[in-house]
């Protein structure tokens, strides 16, 4: 595979295949399963309802392909088995084993139900385990949201998956042949044939318990019926545990709460997540959840609805579901879809990622009209919400540059990152006060903290005279407490700093200095009020000074810089709160002097980290003791630290502040640039973890905002490429703030925008869009994300017109032209290729709905309109461009109308502007001399006609669509037919599409029928069948059939042209061939694709002859009134269809079909031949045909089926004595079936079964 890397088979089941997988360029392996085509309604039905769960107890899923003949799940690998596997290797699991187990399964339960979802078909195969062990619940496949008809779903999924092509089944019939969920868990109430439910979910949980303790289900038989019984009537024996131990009375009462056969009297949730077997492992929060019954549990971040593809509630079911907050309907299935996985020869295993929809080939598939109206209103919704105000687009851009994750604030003092804290101790015996907690002192009342105040003020005072280690032990003490912010805010602003800064001055040695330091340094970092009185910036002069005199201490400056940077960024904070600066607080100059002396590259990495903390804390403050750090040489020094660092934390915090610095002043990010070059801040760009990947891009769009470097950066392509390629970071913060970096590029460049959408950009938003929010700790991120991606979408969808009028205008210029000026050919080669930015945006699930406007298609039929000119040569735009740019704009084109056709509501939508302006340029096209432009104009018009018709069949009615629609259909009338025969005639694949436009056409109307007649197409039908008559099952052939279906079903067809034609001998011919791959055991392969031809073949037939019977019937009624009639018409119509009696044997072949649409069209072709023609095939009555009537008979229980076998059978032996005497000889296995069926019709007083199965008895001699 092109992302993963398929490893061993891991499991397997009939449909489906599990495999080991790798991604690339990871070490993340997945589990890849491999499911067959028939299972999509179920695949996608998992996929909605599981694409956004993050839970450590449901398997994750990751993403979905498909390929064209199977659908690909990429989810979590569980290592362990399934819970089945393990229950069937140890055969029991010892109490304390099962609730460990079933603790992991009441969480994912529980979650899922909390999202509105059932799980219907909860049993041991679809509880997986990991490496570690935990359980986890996989296989939604028939789950289904809380009050969801489930087999709407399906069907609604089967009808957007069923091709019109002849080939595929019916959804109804796939809809019969869908695997149910197992019995052996199903509630009662559910067998009864209620719907699922919480409580039908919480009874399969108590059958698992159960099965887990005991080694099987609480019920079990071989017999369906008594399984039913069992599980309707009677009570579960007392489950045995290994070596026959009983269960304890905790677990045994859960049982019997669970497996409550009384849905109503059935344990809830709140009372199962109490209850005293979990030995209190759930929470009180998960156990005051509300019954999800009666409120839904809200889910912000649950199936969003982007545009694309899963819908959100709607407003008539939000309303009658009263809480409901979610759905998980689909109104629009074919907007959820897989990825195209392209290239399915090696065990298909090439999957590519792409910003393109898949293009599906084949005509168009048909929607009911609920389906359409559902569709078209989702849409008009989504063009409805802005995404942002077009106005001041720029200030909202300011307003996300920085978000609180870019501002956070960590300590200095005491910061692990920085240098390990001394452990902080001290005596209580010594210390001469009472050691009062932190938290006792912030209770004290004042007068006892005035008393305590004293106190320490008068131990620091006499522990002059006792020395210095009493006066350690207490300054210890009080850093004990200074880490509370209300002690901390008291201490600071009493009469005690000012006395811990005296004696700061006295200190007799670095050790008391050391322990004062500590002390103002935690008071200044917890301490949340200052007091205009609080000496504070002394501290900060005399600190100043102190690092000023031992600046060339290392050691000493480690001490001093934490404290004078958390007094520094104290009075930052301050000052922001009052919003206005102090004159008593204006910190001194020397200060910030020293602080940048300690960024040189001489100095000690710990002393470059206290000092990049400082700046990047006050640097977060919008107050004017920033400005001291805004220098020239600031950008610069801290991108040297940063560069030159080996310490993560260090390169982290300098650039953080370089950050920080650049939200003040952007020049100093400017002065890095100008400094080291563009290039080498782009490689620490790329290169970088994802925390300075984040600053970095908030500096450049920074940058940008302020107009900085506006040209270098927006035209550097380099630069963009790279930024883009960020969009695969893992990081949410990451992607958003790229995101918005590409929003300020396409901003001041649009040009840009091609680039950004060859390096996927497209495909990112797309991917962004519908991401889930893992949890409460990522929403904001998640919002922010969602902030920065709809500025970028809303300015993309503003620019698309302007690009394309660009195009249509530098086409317009040269219109007629051949030989355009240098200039037009400079403007041409700049606009053309950004047509690839039209296709990108157009097959994109985010932006479609949004640009696909009336405006639009009308605009894009001018572009149209220029490509005819082209293609006809009046304008010269290949001597202009060149070849190979003229070919890719006509195939650009073509492309985004083709993207337009896979998604029938927007196009019938906007019916009007299609119809008028887009389809007379594909007509033109279709005549065109280059053979790619004639397929593909062609395939448009036939995917598109049958959209349009499929959309006026649910409209007002067909005479008025006829009228709506007469510029069309004139058009196709008049260009089209009178050279249709020659399009026919071409090589392949020319006339699949040519017949694909005249299904839908012939089955619009039927003077389409009249036209193909007169245009002498019909013998140019006939010679096409011939030529490919080798593929009977091809896309010619079966295109052919429908064609000639629409003909023969309409009464006004000139039928005897059609038996002019040879249309007996084809038919004929395609009934025998068709067959033949039906019946052929060995190859199922095509079993489908022959399956549903047949039963058209047999359509055709049938009304064959039911077209000669009314014609016979007629003449003879004539006769009988006395009318005349023309008793030659009905002979020659006889003789012409004399020849389908060769296919009698076959048909009796197939009546035994397990299809039921071939047994009955095979039934009444039957009926009808043996009316006309009685026993005129001699094989009729062969041995093996018997064996089939026998077959039959004893298959089909209707009264009407077996009535109308026997008159086939009474009808073929009376009238041909040979088949009498056959009968009579060799069918004695028949006429005992016969006699068993006139038993059976007596004994049910079935009078005409009965009668009829005895007069064939009399006939042949019983």
């Amino acid at each position: 595979m092109e992302n993963y890397i398929l490893y061993e088979e891991v499991g397997k089941g009939s449909k489906s295949v599990v495999y080991k997988g790798r991604r690339k360029g990871t070490i993340n392996f997945v589990a890849i399963l491999r499911v067959d085509k028939s299972k999509r309604p179920e695949i996608t039905n998992w996929v909605r309802l599981t694409h956004n769960i993050r839970h450590k107890n449901v398997v994750t899923y990751h993403e979905w392909y498909e390929t064209s003949n199977h659908e690909w799940l990429i989810v979590e690998l569980c290592t362990g088995g399934s819970l089945e596997t393990v229950i069937a290797q140890d055969d029991h699991l010892p109490e304390e084993t099962v609730r460990d187990f079933a603790i992991g399964i009441v969480s994912g339960l529980n979650y899922i139900h909390k999202l509105g979802i059932l799980f219907c078909d909860l049993t041991p195969r679809k509880i997986l385990l990991d490496g570690p062990g935990t359980l986890k619940l996989t296989n939604f496949s028939l789950s289904k949201a809380e009050g969801e008809n489930l087999e709407e779903f399906f069907a609604m999924i089967g009808l957007e998956e069923s091709p019109t092509e002849i080939g595929e089944s019916t959804p109804r019939k796939k809809q019969r042949n869908r695997k149910k969920g197992s019995p052996v868990y199903a509630a009662p109430e559910v067998i009864k044939g209620a719907d699922f439910s919480i409580a039908s979910d919480i009874w399969s949980l108590g059958c698992i318990l159960y099965e887990m303790f005991s080694g099987q289900p609480p019920f079990f038989s071989e017999s369906f019926s008594e399984l039913i019984e069992k599980i309707i009537s009677e009570d579960f024996r007392p489950p045995q545990g290994p070596a026959g131990t009983k269960p304890s009375e905790d677990f045994l009462a859960l049982l019997n709460s669970l497996l409550q056969k009384d849905p109503q009297k059935r344990i809830t949730w709140s009372e199962l997540l109490r209850h005293p077997f979990w030995r209190d492992a759930f929470s009180d929060s998960d156990a005051a959840c509300p019954n999800v019954s009666n409120q839904r549990v809200k889910n912000e971040s649950f199936l969003k609805s982007d545009s694309i593809e899963v819908s959100e509630i709607s407003i008539a079911s939000e309303r009658t579901s009263g809480s409901l907050q979610k759905s998980f309907k689909i109104e629009n299935p074919a907007d959820l879809r897989p990825k195209s996985a392209m290239n399915e020869e090696s065990n298909e295993s090439i999957f590519l990622l792409s910003s393109c929809s898949t293009l599906r080939p084949g005509t168009a598939t048909e929607k009911n009209p609920a389906d359409i109206i559902n569709m078209q209103h989702n849409i008009e919704m989504t063009k409805g919400e802005e995404l942002c105000p077009p106005q001041d687009l720029q200030s909202k851009i300011k307003d996300l540059l920085f978000i609180d994750a870019d501002l956070i604030v960590t300590p200095v003092i005491d910061n692990p990152k920085i240098m390990k804290p001394l452990p902080l101790r001290f005596d209580v015996k010594t210390l001469g006060l009472p050691a009062l907690s932190a938290e006792k002192l912030v209770l004290l009342k004042e007068q006892d903290w005035d008393n305590f105040l004293t106190q320490i003020c008068s131990l620091m005072d006499s522990a002059e005279k006792a020395g210095p280690r009493v006066k350690l032990n207490l300054l210890s003490y009080l850093c004990s407490v200074a880490s509370n912010k209300e002690t901390s805010t008291r201490l600071i602003n009493s009469q005690a700093f000012p006395l811990l800064i005296q004696h700061m001055r006295g200190a007799p040695n670095w050790d008391v200095r050391a322990k004062l330091l500590r002390v103002l340094g935690l008071l200044a970092a917890h301490a949340t009020e200052l007091n205009e009185s609080v000496p504070v910036i002394e501290a900060i002069s005399l600190l100043t000074e102190m690092v000023r005199d031992n600046f060339r201490n290392s050691k000493l400056k480690q001490l001093l810089l934490p404290a004078l940077g958390e007094l520094i960024y104290a009075v930052a904070v301050q000052e922001e709160k009052k919003e206005h600066s102090r004159e008593s607080w204006n910190i001194p100059l020397a200060a910030y002097t020293v602080l940048m002396r300690c960024l040189r590259e001489e100095e000690e990495p710990v002393i470059h980290h206290m000092t990049s903390k400082i700046i990047e804390n006050v640097c977060t403050t919008k107050t004017s003791q920033v400005q001291g750090f805004i220098t020239g040489d600031i950008g610069p020094s801290l991108w040297s630290l940063f560069n030159h660092s080996t310490v993560d934390s260090l390169r982290i915090s300098a650039i953080s502040a370089l950050c920080r610095i650049t939200r003040h002043s952007p020049a100093a990010f400017q002065s890095v640039i100008e400094k080291v070059g563009l290039g080498s801040v782009i490689s620490a760009l790329v290169t970088g973890i994802a925390k300075v990947q984040q600053y970095m891009l908030t500096m450049f769009s920074t940058l940008l905002s302020s107009g900085i470097h506006l040209q270098r950066l927006t035209q550097e392509k380099e630069f963009v490429t790279k930024i883009v390629r960020l969009l695969e970071s893992p990081s949410t913060g990451v992607r958003a703030k790229t995101f918005l970096l590409i929003l300020q590029v396409l901003m001041n460049n649009k040009e840009m925008l091609l680039l950004c959408c060859q390096t996927r950009l497209v495909m990112y938003i797309e991917r962004d869009s519908r991401k889930a929010t893992p949890g409460k700790e990522q929403q904001s991120m998640n919002e922010y994300l969602s902030g920065c991606l709809n500025l970028l979408i809303y300015h993309i969808v503003g620019v698309l017109p302007g690009i394309l009028g660009e195009i249509i205008t530098a086409l317009s210029n040269v219109s007629g032209r051949k030989h355009p000026s240098a200039t037009q050919t400079k403007h041409l080669k700049m606009c053309i290729p950004n047509m690839t930015i039209v296709l990108h945006l157009v097959t994109s699930q985010i932006f479609r709905p949004q640009i696909l406007t009336e405006d639009f298609l009308y605009k894009f039929s001018n572009l149209l309109d220029q490509i005819k000119s082209v293609d006809t040569g009046e304008t010269n735009l290949e001597g202009a461009v060149g070849q190979a740019a003229s070919d890719e704009l006509i195939r650009t084109a073509l492309s985004v109308i083709e993207a337009v056709t896979q998604h029938p509501a927007l196009l019938t939508l906007h019916h009007s502007p299609v119809v008028d302006g887009i389809l007379p340029p594909l007509v033109s096209l279709v005549r065109s001399q280059n053979a790619e432009w004639r397929l593909f104009s062609l395939r448009l018009l036939a995917e598109t006609t049958s959209l349009l018709v499929n959309h006026e069949d649910v409209g007002e009615g067909r005479e008025k669509s006829l009228q709506s629609n007469s510029t069309f259909l004139s058009l196709v009338r008049d260009t089209l037919l009178p050279k249709y025969d020659q399009i026919l005639l071409e090589s392949d694949p020319i006339p699949v599409y040519a017949l694909k436009l005249l299904v839908p056409l012939t089955e619009y109307s039927s003077d389409f029928i009249r036209l193909i007649e007169e245009n002498k197409l019909v013998p140019v039908l006939f010679q096409v069948i011939l030529e490919h008559q080798d593929n009977v099952i091809g896309n010619v052939i079966q295109s052919a059939i429908l064609l000639l279906y629409n003909m023969v079903a309409r009464k006004e067809t000139n039928m005897k042209l059609l038996y002019e034609q040879g249309l007996v001998h084809h038919i004929s011919n395609m009934i025998v061939e068709t067959a033949a791959l039906y019946l052929d055991v060995d190859d199922k392969s095509r079993l489908k694709t022959t399956n549903a031809q047949l039963v058209l073949l047999l359509d055709i037939l049938h009304c064959m002859l039911k077209y000669t019977t009314d014609v016979v019937r007629l003449v003879m009624q004539a006769q009988r009134s006395g009318q005349g009639g023309d008793p030659q018409t009905a002979e020659d119509l006889l003789l012409v269809n004399q020849p389908l009696t060769d296919l009698m044997s076959l048909l009796i072949q197939l009546l035994p079909s397990e299809d039921l649409d071939i047994y009955e069209n095979t039934s009444q072709c039957l009926k009808l031949m043996v009316q006309l023609y009685g026993g005129d095939n001699q094989d009729s009555m062969s041995p093996d045909n018997m064996e089939s009537f026998a077959q039959v008979l004893l298959s089909k229980r209707e009264p009407t089926q077996q009535k109308l076998l026997l008159r086939v059978i009474k009808r073929l032996i009376t009238s041909n004595e040979k088949h009498l005497e056959s009968m009579k000889g060799e069918g004695d296995f028949l006429i005992q079936t016969i006699k068993r069926l006139a038993q059976d019709a007596s004994l049910n007083a079935d009078v005409a079964v009965a009668s009829l199965a005895l007069e064939v008895l009399r006939t042949v001699g019983h």
